[in-house]
């Protein structure tokens, strides 16, 4: 079994909040991340994932949101 990390010491690897990256392993968007009791485990070598949050205040379009407008 590989080696894992806690939310804290990711968080100071990657430079974000261990709130985040609860988000992100909630999502499913840290792959190989276990939850066991109240504490993730993230595997090692995991690399921080993309961030896909819209920034500049605007919504993305999409197919369906544009099918839902018509």
């Amino acid at each position: 079994m590989g080696e894992f990390k806690t939310l804290k010491e990711m968080s100071e690897l990657w430079g974000i909040s261990e709130r985040r990256i609860n988000t992100l392993c909630l999502q499913g968007r840290i792959k190989g991340a276990v939850k066991f009791g109240n504490m993730w485990a993230i595997p090692a070598n995991t690399k921080k994932p993309k961030d896909e949050r819209v920034k500049n205040g605007r919504y993305i379009k999409t197919k369906v949101a544009m099918a839902c407008a018509e």
